[in-house]
């Protein structure tokens, strides 16, 4: 007797489990819409702009004076000994909008932990943001990036005609690896793919 009454409590408290993991599931948010994704990533490209701009005024003369640039509002990175990273955001050509990219990134190495960080990548020359829009582009491990900070922008110049800024936005990596970012890219009013 005293048996089914521990199996009965057992099956009680796994049914309470499951209610609670259902109503937990239903108060979720539903995964918003294409057209919602892409409306959000042009409101978080904005602000990470105006943040930039913000922490550096400096950097205006990038956005000025390059060809082009790519923003991505967050970047996640995670990884023990292997890492990788993902990230989207939109590409701008003569100060007007010309699609949306993605950056992937492996690493392998002395490396631990979870990281989001925003990126922007600005063109020095039309040839150069052409090769960026015909995904034949892509950082090796060489490349380094300027952290965003107050004056950081003054006395940097381009190195391969790009230079890259990069800011933390969460959490930390301790890291000594080798890789690096590929990209890709889709032309504004493109169908997916």
């Amino acid at each position: 007797m005293k048996r089914n009454f521990v199996i009965l409590q057992i099956a009680a408290a796994l049914a309470c489990g499951a209610l609670t993991g259902t109503a937990a599931a239903q108060k979720k948010e539903a995964k918003p819409t294409p057209a919602e994704a892409r409306q959000q990533l042009g409101k978080d490209v904005q602000g990470t702009i105006a943040k930039y701009r913000k922490t550096d005024p400096s950097i205006e003369r990038f956005f000025k004076q390059s060809a082009g640039y790519v923003v991505f509002p967050a970047v996640g990175k995670m990884g023990f000994v292997v890492a990788g990273a993902h990230g989207d955001g939109e590409v701008f050509g003569d100060g007007k909008l010309a699609g949306t990219a993605s950056v992937t990134m492996a690493t392998v190495g002395l490396q631990v932990g979870v990281q989001e960080y925003s990126e922007i990548v600005f063109f020095e020359n039309a040839a150069v943001l052409e090769r960026f829009k015909g995904n034949k582009f892509e950082f090796a491990a060489g490349m380094s990036a300027v952290i965003a900070a107050a004056g950081a922008a003054k006395n940097v110049n381009y190195r391969d005609g790009v230079v890259v800024f990069t800011q933390p936005t969460g959490g930390a990596m301790a890291e000594m690896a080798l890789g690096g970012q590929k990209f890709s890219f889709k032309a504004e009013g493109a169908p997916a793919k």
